[in-house]
């Protein structure tokens, strides 16, 4: 009854050890998911606010293009109308310039005409002159030498008759060239009028011009300052479209990490429920086993995994999960046991591959003893492909992974058997034997 009774106590004092050994390992594995899952959830915070900044900048940014593109086609209507007059008045100068060489061509032929006229209006009146002077000045002729030469009255008559005639024509033709003459010269006064409002037109337009040019081009270079302008908030609102997008993946990637890191905690307190469950019920079993044995008087010699120490054996851990997990958590319940060089005892100690060795082997398993033979066993598979019960391979070293980016192995003389994360040195390959 004694014997049974210590049986029991060892038992319950080995149950303990197990959860005071694996339970802070599991508890500080799902603790440092937590928080790198925290850290990442304060980084998706920092980015959304750096993307509110930068959708604020961009808003700012886009109301500034507005804007500017605003003023670039109020600018842009201001020119088109400028040059329109310009064009108009260009025009205008051209075709006053036209009408001025058309009047001093008219006023060139006038000014002939009127030389002409002034010419004929003067032989005309020396030809009068020179009729008069004839028949009036030359020598003593007279009226009466006229009246004396006559044959008789009658041809008196005639000839004075003639002589007045022949004055009355001068007379007219004069006063007809005259009036000829003064039509030429009012006509030339009248085109020298019309050249000199021309000229005058020509001057105003070209003033305007002139004007015209110096107002397009004062626009064209307001024009080519807001296009500068409108250019660079083009690029500073891209930059900020840029910077949302590249926010956005951000915010996404972080999700994504956040949702695979409690994805991770969730599997990971799954497994832990699950190894609790499993060595409770490993332990159970082996209570009742060693309470029957008591009763019957029976005992047993153990063996080099101990079952008679308090540690379930290899057979009570089928049916809990796969044959990895059932392995991965056999493993595990000898945390905490010593490391021996050249041991393959799992709980009086052993080393890496001795460890490795052992466990496969009590489940019926044989793998190679070194941890160079390790690495060519079973099939390859990648890390990120790894399951509970792969066997994981470094340079002289391997442990058997047990989930979540963790592996169960025999560490150092002074950590023993203990649980790492896999990735602590650079890891050589991954095994797959069962």
């Amino acid at each position: 009854m004694k014997k049974r009774l210590a049986r029991l106590v060892a038992i319950g004092i080995s149950l303990i050890m197990m959860f005071l050994v694996v339970e802070p390992v599991w508890a500080t594995n799902i603790s440092d998911l937590e928080k790198e899952k925290e850290r990442i959830e304060q980084q998706k915070r920092e980015a959304d606010e750096r993307k509110k900044q930068e959708q604020a900048n961009y808003n700012s940014a886009s109301g500034k293009v507005d804007s500017i593109q605003s003023e670039v086609d109020e600018i842009e209507g201001e020119i088109d109308e400028i040059d329109a007059a310009l064009v108009e008045t260009l025009a205008s100068v051209e075709m006053i310039k036209e009408d001025i060489s058309a009047k001093e061509v008219q006023i060139e032929e006038t000014s002939q005409d009127l030389v002409k006229a002034q010419e004929i209006e003067q032989e005309q009146y020396e030809s009068m002159k020179l009729r008069i002077r004839f028949m009036y000045e030359k020598g003593d002729v007279t009226y009466l030498q006229l009246l004396l030469e006559s044959q008789g009255f009658g041809e008196m008559v005639n000839k004075v008759e003639y002589v007045e005639k022949l004055y009355e024509y001068d007379q007219r033709k004069l006063e007809e060239y005259q009036i000829a003459r003064q039509a030429v010269e009012d006509l030339k006064q009248k085109l020298e009028d019309e050249h000199s409002e021309l000229e005058a037109q020509k001057h105003e337009l070209e003033e305007e011009q002139e004007s015209l040019e110096i107002i397009l081009a004062d626009k064209k270079q307001t024009y080519d300052n807001y296009e500068v302008q409108l250019a660079k908030a083009k690029q500073e609102a891209a930059v900020y479209k840029a910077n949302i997008r590249k926010q956005n993946d951000e915010i996404k990637k972080l999700e994504a990490a956040a949702a695979q890191k409690q994805s991770e905690i969730d599997k990971a307190k799954k497994a832990q429920e699950e190894a609790k469950r499993a060595q409770e019920e490993a332990l159970r079993r082996q209570a009742e086993s060693d309470s029957a044995k008591e009763s019957s008087g029976g005992g047993s010699s153990g063996s080099s995994s101990g079952s008679s120490n308090g540690y379930a054996s290899a057979s009570s851990y089928s049916g809990s999960g796969s044959k990895g997990q059932q392995i991965a958590n056999y493993a595990c319940q000898f945390i905490g046991n010593p490391y021996v060089p050249g041991g393959t005892s799992l709980t009086e100690g052993a080393d890496c591959s001795g460890f490795v060795w052992r466990v496969y082997k009590d489940f019926g398993y044989s793998v190679p003893r070194t941890s160079y033979s390790l690495r060519s066993a079973g099939t390859g598979v990648s890390y990120s492909e790894a399951q509970p019960g792969d066997v994981v391979c470094y340079a002289g070293h391997v442990g058997i992974y047990i989930g979540n980016g963790q592996i169960v192995h025999a560490s150092t003389q002074r950590t023993g058997i203990k649980i790492t994360h896999a990735t602590y040195k650079e890891i050589l390959s991954v095994r797959r034997i069962v």
